[in-house]
């Protein structure tokens, strides 16, 4: 098994090195193309696929980061092994009142990280310092300006209740000549989300999972808390200002799941929030279908879906002025979903 989870992290590192090779043979090429075509629309398409052939690499090289991690703790896992074979048999003394004793004990807790890459788009209003703008942003125009995204969700879970974290950090710069000076504009945006979920309904379909779980249909109630923070900072002519604005939805909604056969499962969420206490009303929805397997010997599902959120703040700006908020952030998402 450990020499399997070396190969495996060889390869993960190879992938990265090879995508970066990719990348460096691409920019060699756009750059001969840009020269002999004189497209101007070449130079954004070049740091458009650099950019993605840069997000899978850091996927890649994430992914060998996790495989080193467990191959460190191999050992361990092989002591625990051992101690488990050596108390099987102690074990099977048991009484059969003993194990339904047993049964009756709530499940084990288990942790379920999930990294993922959102592909937004932005549509709306906003108002700040007295000015109103129309957000039209594709994500073909938020990835070329993109600095840095950091994404994932975080799970606890006992199969009955569960607790869950979803943060979103984004950072974007773009630089316009305004009267013949430079100005730069950077905005950074932060999602936090915290939530509590309970399997209130669960049918079973028959059959079982490739994880050796049985098939179900389930509905999860939710509630939690999403905080926001938007940030952003204007340089010109050597002078600096940041401004920022903060607020807190709280939400309820409900997650569904259902497994289509043993590998194959629809998992999708939806809440409603604000209320007027942060926003005036916030909604946000996603659906996933996943592919379950095991990656380094751990349940793994593979998802690929697509999410929507939106938001409708408004507070008074630093000018005295209406700042406003009325955006909504859509596109397909991509990731996985491992558990330990």
């Amino acid at each position: 098994m450990l020499s399997k989870n070396k190969i495996i992290f060889s390869s993960l590192l190879l992938l990265s090195v090879a995508i970066d090779f990719l990348e460096l043979v691409f920019r060699i090429g756009t750059d001969v193309m840009q020269v002999a075509r004189g497209d101007l629309y070449w130079p954004r398409f070049h740091r458009e696929v650099r950019l993605v052939f840069r997000c899978i690499a850091n996927l890649s090289r994430a992914l060998a980061c996790v495989a080193a991690l467990l191959l460190l703790g191999a050992p361990i896992k092989a002591q625990e092994v051992k101690a488990q074979e050596a108390t099987a048999q102690e074990a099977t003394l048991n009484t059969a009142g003993d194990a339904a004793k047993a049964s009756a004990l709530p499940g084990d807790w288990k942790l379920i990280v999930s990294p993922y890459v959102w592909a937004l788009s932005l549509d709306g209003d906003a108002s700040l310092a007295g000015f109103d703008t129309h957000v039209d942003v594709p994500f073909s125009e938020t990835l070329k300006h993109l600095d840095l995204a950091i994404m994932g969700n975080v799970e606890v879970t006992n199969g009955q209740f569960g607790f869950y974290f979803d943060g979103q950090y984004a950072e974007t710069s773009q630089e316009e000549e305004l009267f013949s000076n430079e100005l730069a504009v950077g905005i950074t945006t932060t999602t936090l989300a915290v939530g509590a979920f309970y399997r209130a309904y669960e049918h079973e379909l028959g059959g079982r999972t490739v994880f050796d779980k049985p098939r179900v249909f389930a509905l999860e109630p939710t509630v939690g808390l999403r905080w926001t923070k938007l940030e952003a900072t204007v340089q010109a002519l050597g002078l600096s200002a940041t401004k920022q604005a903060t607020w807190t939805d709280p939400f309820v909604g409900v997650r569904l799941t259902a497994d289509l056969d043993e590998r194959w499962n629809l998992w999708a969420e939806a809440d409603i929030g604000g209320f007027d206490i942060g926003s005036k009303i916030a909604y946000s929805a996603q659906a996933f279908l996943g592919y379950r397997t095991f990656v380094l010997d751990h349940p793994t599902v593979l998802r690929l879906g697509y999410r929507v959120t939106s938001q409708d703040f408004e507070t008074e700006d630093f000018t005295g002025d209406t700042f406003k908020w009325d955006v909504t952030q859509h596109g397909p998402l991509i990731g996985f979903s491992m558990q330990f």
